[in-house]
């Protein structure tokens, strides 16, 4: 699950690269949907914050968790 979660993080801060990117690459065209694309960016880069820390706090729950019952 770990390796997973990984793989999502990287494809999360892609993802934002790739968005910046098409708003840089579209920012002077009328019409162009630049403001869309960096709020899609910032999305992504909250997500990937997001489940970072939420990964490492079920992780740590699940040590503490595996622990417990091996004292018992």
């Amino acid at each position: 699950m770990n390796k997973l979660g990984n793989i999502f993080q990287a494809a999360y801060i892609g993802f934002a690269v790739f968005f910046i990117y098409l708003a840089i690459t579209n920012w002077g065209i009328p019409g162009g949907k630049s403001y869309i694309y960096l709020l899609v960016a910032a999305f992504a880069v909250f997500k990937f914050f997001f489940n970072r820390k939420y990964r490492k706090r079920f992780e740590t729950h699940y040590k503490e968790r595996e622990e417990k019952l091996k004292n018992k």
